[in-house]
Formats: structure tokens, sequence, C-alpha cells
């Protein structure tokens, strides 16, 4: 079979005497936790619809404020070429990049919990400076800080989520993370539509009002247990499992708390989790953790998130449709992210994955022709060809958000060993953020010369994941994720890099 298989149903070991509730002190520290996800979001939406703010633009980019006037009538790819304006975009994600290594130090060292606090601070800061701007060199400024508040954000939430929810229920947990995003994208949205008509500082509020979540953040996080996983990997053993305790509603957590503790072992062995991370037993994980991020991103999803007022602007859709068409898109993301959180655990990541693969693809292509049949030709889409590209648009974001927008965390955050797993994040958050900067950057001088060609050529890069995913990922809802190395040893490709543990006991590699 493709995706290799299981040790057991259960993912093999000691998984079958794991015992849970889905406690009410679990929902809130998950819940809490996943607000991190907020910053991300509320990021993603706000960047697009302010870079297409006139009150924005005449304050600080001139030539392209004087092109977007000169072409008010006429739709045209190169509307928005400005590569100034994409760094406004892009240096949020090149600062996350860099700041993810230093939050692998402290996420190991200091724990989820302090990450999570130090990404609040940072992006609180980050959204005082944007708000209060003068020149280009304070936004990007601001807009480092908001990337280091992200970089220390993505790298702990998904790992604390993760480590905090029951096997069983983990994916459904872990994509809270992916619904806050979400969220917070549509909440930008509507902070958008709304300060467009607050001249002519409407644009400084809609970037200020992201210290809202940087506050809940941070806030929330000062309530927040560290994870079982982390007090175990700092030898606080007596209040792992008091926490393990109280998360899983019962007292009988021995068979998991063994685990977690055999897993610290081999954790303590690694002095350098960034080195171990190439050796050769590694390798799955390395590997994954890698191209899952990178193609999360080349899905083409993020360019839209980015630019969607631009996007459609461009496409002939005035100031106010192009809102309503960014707005109607982000809400099927949330619709998408909450039917993602039900069926995940239930139907398992590679359906999600190669299922909406199918759909993201056909509608891409479908979305590249229409606009090298209709568009660039001076005039502006008809109504119809209009609705057709929002609702093509919609079924690809629907299709995105129930797979590579959530699982594009999920997987990620639950194959790595604890000895390489901190360090194995800030890979997955480097290379996440790497191509998020890079496909911020380059999307709109790509739509201007490569026009509706942009869009196959993400069609291509989907049907490239989807068959990866086919052929190297397994199957891995409901196995413990101090058990997920079994997986590698029954993989008919991975299992040639894990030879089978010894018997009698876990190693963690």
């Amino acid at each position: 079979m493709a995706g290799g298989g299981f040790v057991d149903s259960a993912g093999g070991a000691r998984a079958e005497l794991y015992e849970h509730k889905v406690t009410w002190y679990l929902i809130f520290t998950c819940i809490v936790a996943a607000m991190g996800g907020s910053l991300f979001g509320y990021d993603l939406g706000v960047s697009g619809g302010v870079t297409s703010m006139d009150d924005f633009l005449k304050e600080f980019f001139h030539k392209t404020y004087a092109r977007k006037q000169a072409h008010l009538k006429e739709t045209d790819y190169c509307k928005y070429d400005d590569q100034i304006l994409t760094l406004f975009t892009s240096s949020l994600y090149y600062a996350a990049l860099l700041s993810t290594f230093g939050a692998s130090h402290v996420t190991r060292n200091r724990g989820r919990r302090i990450s999570i606090l130090c990404g609040a601070v940072s992006f609180f800061l980050g959204a005082i400076l944007n708000a209060a701007a003068q020149n280009i060199a304070m936004l990007i400024i601001g807009r480092c800080l908001l990337g280091v508040g992200i970089g220390f954000g993505n790298q702990a939430v998904p790992l604390y989520l993760s480590e905090m929810s029951p096997p069983k229920v983990r994916g459904r947990f872990n994509q809270l993370f992916q619904l806050t995003t979400c969220v917070g994208i549509l909440i930008a949205n509507f902070v958008n539509y709304g300060v467009e008509k607050i001249h002519p500082w409407g644009w400084r509020l809609s970037l200020g009002l992201a210290v809202v979540p940087a506050l809940i953040m941070f806030f929330g996080g000062l309530a927040l247990p560290e994870t079982p996983n982390s007090l175990v990997e700092q030898g606080r053993l007596k209040e792992a499992r008091e926490v393990l305790e109280r998360v899983r509603g019962t007292k009988n957590v021995d068979a998991e708390f063994s685990d977690l503790l055999d897993a610290s072992k081999a954790a303590q062995a690694v002095e350098k989790p960034f080195r171990n991370l190439l050796q050769r037993k590694n390798r799955p994980q390395l590997v994954l953790g890698i191209c899952i991020p990178s193609f999360q991103q080349l899905t083409g999803m993020n360019s839209i998130l980015f630019y969607a007022p631009v996007l459609f602007q461009s496409l002939g859709f005035g100031n106010n449709a192009s809102l309503y068409s960014s707005t109607i898109t982000n809400g099927a993301l949330v619709l998408a992210a909450l039917i993602s959180m039900h069926s995940v655990d239930k139907f398992g990541r590679r359906k999600f994955f190669l299922e909406a693969g199918v759909e993201m693809f056909i509608s891409m292509v479908i979305i590249g022709i229409i606009l090298a049949l209709k568009f660039g030709k001076g005039e502006p889409l008809s109504k119809g060809v209009s609705a057709a590209l929002v609702i093509f648009i919609c079924i690809f974001v629907l299709a995105y958000g129930r797979s590579w927008g959530p699982l594009g965390w999920l997987v990620p955050s639950e194959i790595f060993p604890l000895e390489t797993r901190s360090a194995g994040q800030s890979i997955v958050v480097c290379c996440n953020m790497f191509f998020t900067a890079l496909v911020a950057q380059c999307f709109l001088v790509s739509l201007c010369h490569l026009r509706y060609g942009i869009f196959l050529l993400f069609a291509g890069m989907v049907l490239i994941m989807s068959i990866f995913i086919y052929f190297l990922l397994p199957e891995t809802k409901q196995v413990p994720i101090e058990e997920i190395h079994f997986l590698w040893q029954e993989h008919w490709f991975w299992k040639r890099y894990c030879p089978p543990a010894e018997k009698g006991g876990i190693t963690g590699v």
C-alpha cells in the first residue's frame, strides 16, 4: 500500500492502555493556546487590505497609487507590481524565519508556554510601531517585530496543542490553531472594510488593532500550564504527572506517563538536536518536516489571502466588491476549518490531503482557463465571469481549508520524537515562512508577467504535492505522539531508514 501501515490500530506499544476524558480544563488550555493562530490570521487578512487602501498608498507608495489611478477603469495584471510594497508584506515572514531558531532554544529549554508569551509581546510592539509609522523604515521594522512574534507563536502553539491533546482527538484540538487563524483573517477583512471609510488614517487603525489578539494571547498565556512533555523534559516529573492527570481527567495515566519518561531519556542523550535531525533514523521526519510546510505555501492559497482585495481589484472588481469577495472566500476558509476539525480524526490526514488535492487542482486549472479567455483585454469582467471566478476560488479555499491549511501544521507537529521536537518544529516554521515570504514577494510580479499562467503553475504544484503525499506520508490519525516512530518502521519506503527497535521497550527514535 502506498501510504504504509500501522503496527496496530492504536499505534503499537502501550497505546492501548492510554485513558482520557475530554475535560473542560483540556478545552480551556487548548483554546487559549490556539489564540496564537489569531496573530497569524489577523496579519494575513489585514496586510492585503491595507496595501489596497488609497490613503496608505498615497502616504508610502506614491508610484503605485498613481499607477492604480491611471488604470482605475481598466483591468490590469500589473497594477500593484511594486517590490517595496510586497516587501512590506514579506518582511514579516523573513523575520519569522530567522526568529524561529531562537524560539526553538526557548521552547526546548524554557517551555512552550514561555515561547507563546514572548511571541505575544513582540507582536504587540510591532502592531504599535506599524500603527504609528511615519515612513517605510518604521513600517518594515514594525513588520519584523510582528514576524518575531509569529515565529515564536507558530513554533510553540502547534507543539503545545499536539502535546496536550489525547491521541484519539489530537487532530481536532490541534486544528484549533487553524480555526483561530481563519477567524483572524475573517475579522481582519471586516476591519479593513470598516476602516477604509475613515480618511486618512483608517489604515493605522487596521494595523494597530493587531494589539488585541496579542493581548489576548499574552494574558491567556499567563494562565496556561506547561505541557507534560516539556515538564518531563525539564525534569519536573511530579508537576508533569499532575498536569497530565488533570488534562486527561483520570489518575490512570501510568502508560502514557511511562512513554513520556522513555522519550525524555532519549531526549536527554541528545545535546545537539539540529545535528541529530540529520541522522539517517530521522530522515522521514526531516523530509516531511521540510516538504509539507513548503508545499503548503506553494498551493497558492496564501497569495489569495495576502492579496485578496488587491487580486480582486486587479481582476476588475471595484473597491467594495473586492472586499465583499475576499470576505466570502475567507468565510469559506472558516467553514472549511470547522469541517476539518470535525472529521480529521475520523477520516484521517491522507484522505483529506488527496481528496482536496483533486479539487484544488481542478479549481486552479479552471481559474487559469477563465482568465486566459476572458481577462487582460482592457475590459472589465462581466458579472457572470466574475461570479464564476469567486465560486471556483471558494471551492479552492474550501478544499485547502480542510487539508493543506490545517494539516500543514498538524502533521509536522506530531511526527518528531521528543528529543528533536522543538528543533524539528523550527525547521517546519522556517520552511513555511521562507516560502510564505517568497510567494508574498513574487506573487504580484508573477501575476504581472505570467498573467493567467500563475494559476496554472500553482495547479501543477498541487499535482506534484498530492503525488508526494500518496507515496510518502503514512496515516498518523489516533497514533500517540510518542509512538509515531513505529509508522516509519512499517512504511514501504521509510523502513529502509528506520529499522525496527529492539524488543523490550520504546526508544523514542
